[in-house]
């Protein structure tokens, strides 16, 4: 009998997006709506997409866009049961590593003032705060704090 799967990263798209819909609403009080995840699904210059998989199943995803040298994080989650299991991190260093391929050279996203856990999670990969988006989040009107990190910093580099 063998053990489970590692996390396998590849790139989503509109074929994901069931998957991704029910991890969002799990994952997020305010959740984005289905048009919106199907608009980010769709790779394209701009747009990077990555879903993960365990033992063959979409567990995760990662939304962000190529900003000139940057790439700029949005929307992270790990459905309830592949938590603590390296899915967050998967995704992470692929879009890091996707974005050395790019020529990109630092990552920056924001993340909720209240969520200790991602902002520690962020630190862990070479995340520093850069900055606070006063009430920036809609639903609450919680602030977002910037964070930002060198690729190679996320990639054990620098």
């Amino acid at each position: 009998m063998s053990g489970p799967q590692a996390v396998r990263v590849r790139g989503g798209g509109p074929q994901d997006l069931a998957a991704v819909e029910r991890i969002e609403r799990a994952s997020f009080a305010d959740p984005w709506s289905r048009d919106t995840l199907y608009g980010e699904l769709l790779a394209d210059a701009m747009r990077l997409p990555l879903v993960a998989e365990l033992d063959g199943r979409v567990c995760g995803f990662l939304m962000a866009w190529k900003v000139v040298d940057q790439l700029h994080v949005l929307n992270v989650a790990a459905a309830p049961p592949a938590r603590r299991r390296g899915v967050g991190t998967a995704l992470l260093l692929e879009a890091a590593r996707l974005a050395r391929a790019g020529g990109l050279v630092e990552i920056t996203l924001e993340v909720r003032d209240g969520n200790r856990g991602a902002r520690d999670f962020y630190r862990r990969h070479g995340f520093a705060e850069a900055g606070l988006r006063p009430g920036y989040y809609a639903d609450n009107g919680e602030d977002a704090v910037i964070m930002t990190a060198a690729v190679a910093a996320v990639l054990g580099e620098g």
